[in-house]
């Protein structure tokens, strides 16, 4: 995993790049590369790249970026890793093409030499990269299906800047830090910051599955070239019957080929694990493919001898699979003394990632550079709430969205019945209002606060800036735009390009970057998706997980199977020093004020 960043001027007024600004940029994500780092700059000095290199495969020095084509037209600055690197340098050697390294990082540069653009659905993995197109002037940038790997950038009329890390943008100076009404209420609203805005006006994300031009008439628009909800439509619309035996065949065959592929590595690969059934479905099939294989078990003092104690059941997994492994526990003296440093590597505010975080922690500690994770199997396969309760809710309430008043109505009615009761949901009067629709309902279930409550917490103004820039109902709503056509396909492409890719998978990053650490997501998978979606979603049939769990030639222990979901939490509320909104709000919500707070970008009514 590595760190990326560069300028381009492209404006004819535009001063050359500035080298040290470039550096700035780089050095300030040191922890994502510290095995090596490179700067390259244009004869013109109109276009400079940095980079800054985790090394996992063909660790030598040749594959040090960023990297320059043999002819010298192409420059390539490159985070990430392509997992079918090496059936893809096969393909081209076949045409004629020769190698100075065995790097996949060459791989994508040969690639784009070939084919361009067409080239990203072909790769498997996780990415975010750069290429400088000498032959044409022009800049080319791409980002991975699910936005595995972050990408932002800052276009101010004259130069492009763009990094991976906000932070790195900020650092490196000249742009403007002034603060995005649609970062702040998004957050509020989401609990993260929703692509493609960031926290700063001037700085936006590079949405997943998108490229991007710059010439010298400016940036284009991000040009989408996957859809979660185009993939889940077709395996819908298959309709084609599977049996449970060939459903779990195809499941089993197609994780089980993805997990090899994130195998691929020059250092070795070690798996987080708790007492979940995603996360013990992967280190089975690790071990059965690697062989040998180390894991880490994260848990927390204040869960020890609950339910929600991990380590008990996983060490029974590790124990039945013959796995290397450690268990780490925090205690809340830890947790608030690494606390500054956690909330300082948080590129974005998100009010989950600790968790991430002190994982990533503790596999670092044991000199890991590679783990896997289970992240992904509920949204692909259905294990939140969210699958069951939404469709049930839009049901129920549907029949309200053409009927005018009664949202206001069931407010006043329900103001009188809750009047002095504290047990209530705060947003249950809105429920005629958001869960008419599935985008509503969808709202109102994984909101943090409802736009109606945003007023009262950082002013009516900002409030409502934020809230028009954000369009939230609609941008929700184009994530299942094509209709994936039933509920259960609908929420799976909610699940996977909100939850997933704007808060899981950039809380991975970033927590797994501060310890130069590389986490890979073998059920984040583009090729999986395609694989695994008609045997899903084709189907009345809503045992995904049950089917995921059958993918090992070896059995999950009874106990994983039967086990209650918990989820992995971290008792951060309650090691809470400041408690000033804990009684003011309403579950999860005095840590997430607390976060944006101590971000410093917000100050709380």
């Amino acid at each position: 995993m590595c760190g990326i960043n560069g300028i381009v001027s492209f404006g004819a007024v535009a001063p050359p790049v500035d080298v040290g600004e470039l550096t700035r940029t780089r050095e300030a994500m040191h922890s994502r590369g510290p095995d090596a780092a490179g700067i390259w700059l244009s004869p013109d000095g109109r276009a400079g790249f940095g980079h800054r290199r985790l090394s996992i495969i063909d660790v030598s020095e040749r594959a040090n970026q960023p990297m320059v084509s043999r002819e010298g037209d192409l420059v390539l600055t490159f985070n990430g890793e392509i997992y079918n690197f090496r059936e893809l340098r096969e393909e081209l050697e076949r045409d004629g093409e020769r190698f100075a390294t065995t790097s996949d990082t060459e791989v994508v540069l040969r690639m784009y030499r070939r084919w361009g653009d067409a080239m990203l659905p072909r790769l498997r993995g996780m990415f975010a990269f750069a290429i400088w197109d000498a032959r044409i002037n022009t800049l080319f940038l791409a980002r991975d299906p699910y936005g595995i790997k972050p990408l932002y950038y800052t276009n101010d009329g004259k130069s492009f800047r763009f990094a991976s890390q906000v932070k790195a943008i900020l650092a490196g100076g000249g742009v403007s830090i002034t603060r995005d009404p649609a970062g702040i209420v998004g957050f509020l609203l989401r609990g993260h910051v929703p692509e493609p805005f960031t926290m700063y006006e001037a700085i936006r994300q590079l949405p997943a599955g998108t490229s991007m031009i710059v010439t010298r008439d400016g940036a284009s628009e991000p040009r989408p070239y996957f859809s979660i909800a185009s993939v889940l439509r077709d395996a819908v619309n298959e309709r084609r019957h599977y049996s449970d035996d060939e459903r779990a065949a195809i499941i089993a065959g197609a994780v089980r080929e993805s997990v090899r592929y994130h195998l691929v590595s020059d250092v070795p690969v070690g798996a987080f694990l708790s007492s979940g059934r995603d996360s013990s479905t992967i280190v089975a099939l690790a071990s059965e493919t690697a062989g040998s294989l180390q894991t880490v078990t994260l848990r927390f003092g204040e869960y020890i001898g609950t339910e929600k104690d991990e380590a008990p059941l996983a060490a029974q997994v590790a124990m039945q699979y013959g796995t290397t492994h450690s268990t780490g526990t925090v205690s809340g003296d830890e947790f608030r003394a690494e606390l500054p440093r956690a909330l300082a590597a948080m590129d974005q505010p998100s009010f989950d990632g600790l968790n991430s975080y002190f994982v990533c922690k503790a596999a670092a500690e044991l000199g890991w550079k590679v783990a896997l994770s289970g992240t992904g199997g509920d949204e692909l396969f259905g294990g939140y709430t969210t699958f069951r309760i939404i469709p049930r809710v839009v049901r129920l309430f549907g029949a309200f969205k053409h009927a005018p008043g009664a949202a206001a109505a069931f407010r006043r009615v329900y103001g009188r019945i809750a009047r002095n009761r504290t047990r209530f949901s705060p947003k249950t009067p809105y429920t005629l209002k958001y869960c008419t629709s599935y985008e509503g309902a969808y709202l109102m279930k994984r909101g943090l606060f409802l736009p109606d409550e945003v007023a009262s917490i950082i002013g009516d103004e900002m409030a409502c800036e934020g809230l028009k820039r954000l369009n939230l109902l609609d941008a929700i709503r184009n994530t299942i735009t094509p209709d994936p056509g039933t509920g259960f396909a609908r929420i799976a492409a909610m699940e996977s390009a909100l939850l997933l890719r704007n808060q899981l998978l950039r809380d991975i990053d970033w927590a797994s970057m501060a310890h130069s650490l590389e986490v890979r997501v073998p059920l984040v998978d583009a090729f999986l998706l395609r694989k695994v979606a008609p045997a899903v979603f084709s189907t009345r049939k809503r045992d995904g997980k049950e089917l995921l769990s059958r993918s090992p030639y070896r059995a999950l222990p009874e106990a994983i199977l039967t086990r209650k979901k918990t989820g992995f939490t971290i008792p951060n509320v309650a090691w809470l020093d400041d408690r000033r909104h804990a009684q003011q709000h309403f579950g999860t919500r005095p840590w997430a004020l607390h976060i944006l707070e101590a971000a410093g970008h917000a100050t709380i009514a």
